[in-house]
């Protein structure tokens, strides 16, 4: 799309410019006209970058191959003012610290406090209640939980409420992984009701 939008571009602005050349002057030219020569009444103004004979003259003076003797001497006279570094040797010359004036003084406090690993924040307490066992003779153990109105049965290692993971289940508690907290297990005690 670019190239044909150019390319129509490109095609108007030729038109544009041979369109006066084809159907040549829009009032015909008498005779008279066009045998006067056209004069120009604006004085001659260089144009920028336009070469003048001054900057040819210039040039020229710039590519003279003959040796300026005067020049010569000016640059043999220039003297070296640095500041007393040799700047043709690629050594750096040696650090001179001064002394100190008076005797350094340290942190007066000398606590021999050590870095700690901040533990993580505690895991929030479970929200479930173990409240009986649902099992029968042969089966593996299984228990109720109760999270408010909702009655979950579970055995060891299934998930309940699709977060916390019970982990082992004794005669009087269980012990309960909140997964979505990182930590030990929960102990929830056996309660009544």
């Amino acid at each position: 799309m670019w190239a044909a939008a150019l390319g129509l571009i490109a095609v108007v602005g030729f038109v544009w410019q041979v369109l006066p050349w084809i159907s040549g002057p829009s009032e015909p030219a008498s005779s008279a006209q066009a045998a006067a020569p056209v004069v120009s009444i604006r004085p001659a103004v260089p144009r920028p970058g336009a070469k003048t004979a001054a900057s040819k003259k210039l040039r020229a003076d710039n590519l003279d191959p003959t040796l300026r003797l005067d020049l010569l001497a000016v640059s043999e006279k220039t003297q070296y003012e640095g500041n007393g570094r040799n700047i043709f040797v690629s050594q750096r010359e040696d650090v001179v610290i001064p002394p100190p004036v008076a005797p350094g003084h340290t942190d007066t406090q000398t606590s021999q406090d050590t870095y700690h690993v901040p533990q993580p924040p505690p895991a929030p307490p479970i929200p479930l209640k173990f409240y009986g066992f649902a099992s029968s003779p042969g089966e593996p153990k299984r228990i109720f939980l109760k999270n408010g109105e909702d009655v979950f049965v579970a055995g060891e290692g299934e998930i309940v409420d699709r977060r916390y993971k019970v982990v082992r289940i004794s005669a009087t508690s269980v012990e309960i992984q909140d997964m979505v907290y990182s930590g030990p297990p929960q102990v929830i005690p056996l309660t009544q009701g």
